[in-house]
C-alpha cells in the first residue's frame, strides 16, 4: 500500500500511500453515515479521487446494538484514478461490538482497527451475540493479525463536552465527529471543511449554535488525541489525484439523476413533474427535486405507486416532461399504466433505483434485480426503452439520454440505477451548459393533417397538446386504429399496431452509439457488464491486461435496442463473461438475441462485486476450467452463514 515514508515535525512517521479504504460502522444512530460523507467531503476537497459504498440496515428501527442494526460506510480515497469502493478494507473504525462482529472479515491482515472500547460491555457483547464471559478485544489474536487501537470514544467524548452545557444523551450524539477527528488525524486530513459545514448546518439555526460548538469541540478532540495519544505507530497520507482540470463536486447517483431531469427538461423546453411514492433506496431522487422549485419542477408524492405512475403520464398527456420513480416493488405495481403508456404512446421516464428481492427482499442493499422485469414485466406485446447507467455521475448523462429518446420517439424509458450508484457518490466535472444539444420536440397545430396515429420515417406518431383547436382524439387504453386512433379491435390492425410498436423501440438503435470494447475489438475473452458493475470490471480487465492476458472488456448502456453492432463485437471472441448481480439476466437476454456460448459470475449477496472475484472468473474463463457450468457464484462450493458451513456443490451452476 505504501510507496515511502517520512518523517513529520512531531516526529511521527508519516508513509505515502497511493489509496486507501476507510469504514466507518456503528448503530444507526452513531451518525456513521454523516462521519463518512463528511470525510468523503474532505478528501474530495482536497483532490483525491474517491469512490464510497453506504450501507444501511434493512429495518427501520432495528434493535439497538444487533448486528442487523449496524450502519457502515466505506470511503475509498485515492492518488489516482479509482472505479470501485474498494475490496479489503485498509481501517475499520467500529462504535460498538455489532460493528466489530460485522465487519471485521472484511479488514486486509495488518490493517488498523479502531474501536470504541467505551461501549465493549458485557450488555452490548450480549447482544452482538458474542459467548457470555467472551470480549474479542481480550483475544490475543487480534493484536496480531491486525493493528487494533482500543480507544473510550464514548468516555472521551463525555470529558471534552463535559462543559458544554448539553445534556448527557445529546454530548453523545457528538461521539461521531470524535471517532471522525481520529480518522482525520491518521490519514493527514484538514479539518476545515467539516468544521465550515457543521457551523453552516448548526449555527444558522435558532438555538443550535451551542451544538455546532459541541460537534466541533469532539471533532478537534478526536483530532487531538490521535496527535498526543502515541497509539498509532504510524500516521498515512495520499497525496492529491491527476484529475481533468476543471470544477468538480461530490455526488450521489439519485443527485445525478435529479439533476438530469431538470437539465433535460430545460433543454426540451418543458417542465419535469415529478410523480413518486416513498421507497428506498429512491426516496432521495424525490428529496432532491423537491428543492428545484425554483427550475419549475413540480413533485407529486402520489399515495400509491400505480397513482404515482398514472400521475406522471397525465402530465405527458398534457406536454410536460412526466416522471415516476421507485425500486423493484414498485415497479412490479406501476406495469399495467406503464402499458397505458405504450398503447397511448407518450413520453413517460421510469426511474428504477434497483435493490435486493424478491418481495420486500434486501430494501437497502443493491442488487441488478429487475432486468428482466423491465423489459418484460408487463401483458401482451409491451416493449420499452431500456437504459443502466454505469457510475453516480453517469447517472446524470444516462437521464439526459432516457428523456430525449422518450421525447423524440414518444416511448417510456425505464432508467436502470441501484442502491450502490444511488447512494454512492465520486467526483463529479461539472459539465460546460452550453456543451449540451437541445432536445427538439415538435407539436402538431393545423388540424387539417393531423392524424392521431400517423407517423414519421421513426414510426413516431404526433404528440398533440390538449387544448389545440381542432386536435381533439381518443385515447385510451383500448387498441387504436392505425392512423386514426379510433378504437379498433380488427385482426389485421392489432397485428399491425404490435409490430409497429415494436419496430419503433428497435429504430431508437439508430440514434444509440455502438458499444466500444476497451481493450482489443477481438481476442480470447470478452467480459462484459451492464449497469453498476462497470467499475469493477472494467479495474479487473485492466489489471489482467497490464498482467499480459488477452481479455477485453465491453459495458452496456443501452438494454433495449441494444447498440447495432453489439452482436459482431461477441463473434469476435472465443469466450464470454458476464458478471451480474443477480443469477443470469443479461446472459439469458444475450444467449437468446445473438446465441453466443456466454458464460456468468453471479452474485446475489446485496453488496456490489469485488475486483478480486473478477479476477478469479477471468483467470478460470482463460484457463478453460469452467467446465460446462453456465455461470459461477463468487468463492463457489460453500456459502457461510454465521458460524456454519453448508455444503452447496449440489447447486453447481448447470443449466437446469
Amino acid at each position: 500500500m505504501g510507496t515511502g515514508t517520512k518523517q513529520d515535525t512531531k516526529l511521527v512517521t508519516t508513509s505515502e500511500i497511493k489509496s486507501a479504504v476507510v469504514r466507518f460502522a456503528g448503530d444507526s444512530g452513531d451518525g456513521m453515515q454523516l462521519a463518512g460523507t463528511q470525510f468523503t467531503t474532505t478528501s474530495a476537497v482536497i483532490g483525491n479521487d474517491i469512490a464510497t459504498l453506504p450501507d444501511y440496515p434493512a429495518e427501520i428501527r432495528a434493535p439497538i446494538g444487533t448486528v442487523a442494526g449496524v450502519s457502515g460506510f466505506q470511503v475509498n480515497f485515492a492518488a489516482e484514478s479509482i472505479f470501485t469502493p474498494g475490496d479489503k478494507v485498509n481501517a475499520l473504525i467500529a462504535m460498538n461490538p455489532a460493528a466489530f462482529k460485522a465487519h471485521i472479515g472484511d479488514v486486509e491482515p495488518g490493517g488498523v482497527v479502531i474501536v470504541n472500547e467505551s461501549e465493549f460491555g458485557k450488555v452490548n457483547l450480549r447482544k452482538a451475540g458474542y459467548e457470555e464471559g467472551y470480549n474479542p478485544l481480550d483475544e490475543g489474536s487480534f493484536d496480531q493479525t491486525y493493528q487494533l487501537v482500543k480507544v473510550p470514544i464514548t468516555r472521551l467524548n463525555a470529558e471534552a463536552l463535559k462543559d458544554s452545557g448539553l445534556g448527557a444523551k445529546d454530548a453523545n450524539r457528538c461521539k461521531n465527529m470524535f471517532a471522525l477527528g481520529v480518522v482525520y488525524w491518521l490519514y493527514d486530513r484538514p479539518l476545515d471543511t467539516t468544521i465550515a459545514q457543521i457551523d453552516s448546518f448548526f449555527g444558522k439555526k435558532k438555538n443550535l449554535p451551542e451544538v455546532a460548538k459541541a460537534n466541533i469541540a469532539s471533532l478537534k478532540s478526536g483530532y487531538y488525541f490521535g496527535e498526543t495519544a502515541e497509539v498509532f505507530p504510524v500516521r498515512f497520507h495520499v497525496a492529491k489525484a491527476a484529475i481533468a482540470p476543471g470544477k468538480y463536486r461530490k455526488i450521489t447517483g439519485n443527485e445525478a439523476v435529479a439533476m438530469g431531469l431538470v437539465t433535460a427538461a430545460k433543454l426540451a423546453g418543458k417542465d419535469v413533474c415529478y410523480c413518486s411514492y416513498p421507497i428506498t433506496p429512491a426516496s432521495s431522487v424525490l428529496h432532491a427535486l423537491a428543492g428545484m422549485r425554483n427550475f419549475g419542477v413540480k413533485t407529486f408524492q402520489a399515495e400509491d405507486e400505480i397513482a404515482a405512475v398514472c400521475s406522471a403520464i397525465g402530465a405527458s398527456f398534457a406536454g410536460q416532461l412526466g416522471v415516476t420513480g421507485t425500486s423493484g416493488p414498485g415497479l412490479a405495481l406501476k406495469s399495467e399504466a406503464i402499458g397505458l403508456a405504450v398503447m397511448t404512446e407518450l413520453p413517460l421516464i421510469v426511474v428504477n433505483v434497483q435493490r435486493g428481492g424478491p418481495a420486500t427482499g434486501l430494501p437497502t442493499k443493491t442488487e441488478q434485480s429487475d432486468l428482466l422485469q423491465a423489459m418484460f414485466g408487463r401483458n401482451g406485446e409491451c416493449p420499452v426503452v431500456l437504459v443502466a447507467a454505469q457510475s453516480p455521475g453517469d447517472c446524470f448523462d444516462i437521464t439526459i439520454e432516457a428523456v430525449r429518446i422518450a421525447l423524440q420517439h414518444r416511448v417510456p424509458v425505464i432508467i436502470l440505477t441501484d442502491g450502490y450508484l444511488g447512494n454512492g457518490s465520486e467526483p463529479w466535472r461539472i459539465p460546460d451548459p452550453d456543451s449540451f444539444e437541445k432536445i427538439e420536440v415538435q407539436h402538431p397545430k393545423d388540424p387539417e393533417q393531423f392524424q392521431a396515429y400517423a407517423r414519421d420515417e421513426n414510426l413516431v406518431r404526433p404528440w398533440a397538446l390538449p387544448g389545440t383547436p381542432g386536435l381533439e382524439h381518443r385515447l385510451g387504453g383500448l387498441e387504436k386504429q392505425h392512423l386514426t386512433g379510433n378504437v379498433n379491435y380488427e385482426p389485421a390492425n392489432h397485428q399491425l399496431m404490435m409490430e409497429v410498436r415494436k419496430q419503433k423501440v428497435e429504430r431508437v438503435a439508430k440514434v444509440i452509439p455502438p458499444i466500444e470494447p476497451y481493450g482489443d475489438a477481438s481476442g480470447d475473452l470478452l467480459v462484459l457488464g451492464w449497469g453498476g458493475t462497470h467499475g469493477s470490471i472494467f479495474t479487473a480487465v485492466e489489471n489482467a491486461r497490464k498482467a499480459g492476458k488477452n481479455v477485453s472488456g465491453a459495458h452496456l448502456r443501452h438494454l433495449n435496442p441494444m447498440p447495432s453492432n453489439l452482436g459482431d463485437l461477441l463473434k469476435n471472441f472465443k469466450r464470454v463473461l458476464i458478471p451480474e448481480l443477480n443469477l443470469g439476466q443479461l446472459r439469458l437476454l444475450i444467449r437468446g438475441k445473438f446465441l453466443v456460448d456466454a458464460r456468468g459470475l453471479n452474485k446475489v449477496q446485496g453488496r456490489p462485486f469485488l475486483v478480486e472475484e473478477i479476477t478469479q472468473a477471468i483467470d478460470l474463463m482463460l484457463d478453460d476450467e469452467f467446465g460446462d457450468r453456465e455461470y459461477l457464484r463468487p468463492h463457489d462450493g460453500v456459502v457461510r452463514l454465521e458460524d456454519q458451513d453448508y455444503d452447496f456443490t449440489s447447486i453447481d451452476g448447470r443449466s437446469g
